[in-house]
């Protein structure tokens, strides 16, 4: 009779030998954070100490029979199962917490280097501004060039910009400067 595992690697293990138990971490740690966030509210806590007192009154009464008798272990260790699945869970949304700060940290940073170049741009925008607009003619400086022609053409009214070729016509050689003389 052939061997039916005769070609198989016994240093390896069997692929899909065992379906494993899957959970979503994401999943898992979403819903540690609603239980985290539900440990911290008045409502739980509202919710235990009537659950407590429930307890406590039916084991002391006669009522009911007597489960859980007056040192009520059962209740500590309630207690304590409780608050040992609580701390990881609340430092597991913690965790997730500080994960979403880091985050949003690292966007705050890149948005502030953003503003920051916006900025130093927009400064050197305004400085070459500044400059063009110191060379630029203002209406003061124009206004008293023209008051400084006026007197100038005042005082001289025969001098014309251009001297006069024989048939009349301007001599374009000669051009007038600023101040309206002829070069």
């Amino acid at each position: 009779m052939p061997e039916l595992h005769s070609n198989r690697r016994l240093d390896l293990p069997r692929a899909g030998r065992s379906r494993r138990f899957s959970l979503d971490p994401d999943a898992f740690a979403r819903m540690s954070e609603r239980v985290a966030r539900f440990l911290g509210t008045g409502r739980f806590l509202a919710i235990q100490t009537i659950i407590v007192a429930i307890w406590i009154t039916l084991n002391l009464t006669a009522l009911v029979q007597h489960w859980d008798p007056y040192p009520f272990i059962l209740l500590n260790l309630a207690f304590s199962t409780q608050a040992a699945y609580a701390a990881p869970l609340i430092l597991l949304a913690q965790n997730r917490q500080d994960d979403r700060d880091r985050v949003s940290l690292e966007e705050d940073r890149t948005r502030a280097a953003q503003t920051k170049a916006d900025t130093e741009y927009l400064a050197r925008e305004l400085a070459s501004l500044r400059v063009a607009v110191g060379e630029v003619v203002t209406r003061d400086y124009l206004r008293g060039e023209l008051e400084r022609l006026a007197a100038v053409l005042q005082a001289e009214p025969t001098a014309r910009p251009g001297k006069s070729d024989r048939a009349g016509k301007l001599d374009r050689s000669t051009k007038p400067d600023r101040a309206g003389r002829a070069t």
